[in-house]
């Protein structure tokens, strides 16, 4: 992964949390996971990483979600606005390339995810990098075992 240094500011949709950062990664991407789709109530979510010494927020600070015992959702506690995604174990953090003031700055290179892309995505043409057991693959069983998302059915109890 290439740092690129830029200029760069975003932050949520009420303007609560804001965000400068002064180096990106080269990882700009969609990712289709069921978990992605979920944190950002879409069909996919675009991220680029941030090396965490070039991220500094300005206004507020996010809250955040567990998603697994290995990562963690930020978001705006105020308008929901989904901020970030934050593996644990990463020199970087990821950060959702739409909340920024110009996204168009970071367009996404591949695809991730791709065991829960919908079909009517299937012929973006960005390059598709592979399932998230493949391109996640280090990480795969730790986050499964872990995992504090709902499943996708109407439990009578939650958490189990």
């Amino acid at each position: 992964m290439d740092r690129i240094e830029t200029q760069a500011s975003g932050g949520c949709q009420c303007g609560a949390v804001r965000y400068h950062v002064t180096a990106v990664l080269d990882t700009s991407h969609i990712c289709h996971c069921r978990m992605c789709q979920k944190a950002a109530g879409n069909f996919f979510i675009a991220l680029i990483g941030v090396p965490r010494d070039a991220i500094a927020w300005t206004r507020g600070e996010p809250a955040t979600f567990a998603s697994s015992d290995k990562a963690m959702r930020g978001f705006c506690r105020d308008c929901g606005t989904p901020l970030l995604y934050d593996y644990h174990d990463s020199k970087h953090i990821n950060l959702t390339t739409g909340s920024f003031d110009n996204p168009a700055q970071f367009p996404p290179r591949v695809q991730f995810g791709v065991e829960a892309q919908l079909p009517l995505f299937g012929h973006l043409s960005i390059k598709a990098e592979g399932t998230t057991e493949e391109t996640m693959a280090a990480y795969v069983d730790a986050i499964r075992t872990s995992n504090h998302q709902h499943p996708d059915h109407d439990t009578a109890h939650w958490p189990h």
